[in-house]
């Protein structure tokens, strides 16, 4: 095939590639921030397609070049006409491989700008644990790998006990200081890897791979301690070791009626 004839078919690409637009920034749901992750990725995807186009034609016309330069040493007749054209062959594919450098540069940025639009729709912006659907997929994750590995694996239910009555004596921005105060405890007693998940409104759920119930309940005594120090949050804590044959469902609803059954116990001490 030709090079002008291929040039055409390649342009087409290129020109297709270039209508990807870029999306409108939102700072909405997640549900928002992943489409523009996906249009970026895909914008990334047609960019690397495009500089390997460019990378192909420059080397065709590198290798057209070395043949009218060939041509030229051999010929007294049209000797500079080939030489002019070799050194127009070169400069354009000097061109493409600039471009196509560009192209690649332009891909990685919007991988980069995904990946950031992928982690901000995953983390809860008011306590910075992982949203619900986002938590129960690595909750999933850290189970296969508990059972994979032989760990242990436990979960531990949170209820933030007084958020209502917050919120209507005081207001929602104490609600929500209440609930960062909380999660920022948890994490401070919490390895950096362990997961914390706002479940509900005043619900977190934590997946602790490779720890024992017995430091689990340990960990949660401390966090509890520390959040009655400062005399702004009561917690009410349930747990689940993974056992033979669980599912993340049955961890959970075990977990759920541990941490009411603690309640009814602190609501009949009171």
């Amino acid at each position: 095939m030709g090079l002008g004839r291929l040039d055409l078919m390649r342009d087409d690409e290129l020109r297709n590639t270039e209508k990807v637009s870029d999306p409108v920034e939102s700072v909405g749901s997640s549900k928002e921030r992943d489409r523009i992750a996906e249009h970026r990725d895909a914008r990334a995807d047609a960019r690397d397609r495009a500089s390997d186009v460019r990378d192909q034609r420059a080397d065709d016309r590198d290798e057209r070049a070395a043949t009218r330069d060939h041509a030229a040493s051999g010929l007294d007749t049209g000797a500079a006409a080939d030489r002019a054209a070799a050194w127009r062959d070169r400069r354009l594919g000097a061109s493409d491989r600039a471009r196509a450098a560009d192209d690649r540069r332009a891909a990685s940025s919007d991988r980069l700008r995904s990946a950031r639009e992928r982690t901000v729709s995953s983390i809860d912006g008011l306590t910075g644990a992982l949203h619900r659907e986002v938590g129960i997929v690595e909750l999933e994750r850290d189970i296969a790998t508990a059972r994979r590995t032989n760990q242990p694996f436990t979960l531990v239910f949170v209820d933030v006990i007084g958020l209502k009555d917050t919120n209507d004596s005081l207001g929602h921005a104490a609600g929500d200081r209440l609930l960062r105060e909380t999660s920022d405890a948890i994490r401070t007693r919490l390895r950096s890897y362990d997961l914390i998940v706002r479940f509900g409104g005043d619900e977190f759920v934590c997946g602790l791979l490779n720890m024992s119930l017995t430091d689990a309940a340990a960990r949660f005594s401390l966090v509890s301690a520390d959040l009655a120090a400062t005399q702004h949050a009561v917690l009410s804590v349930g747990l689940a070791e993974l056992g033979a044959g669980d599912a993340l469902r049955d961890l959970i609803a075990r977990a759920d009626d541990a941490m009411y059954k603690a309640r009814q116990q602190r609501s009949a001490r009171a």
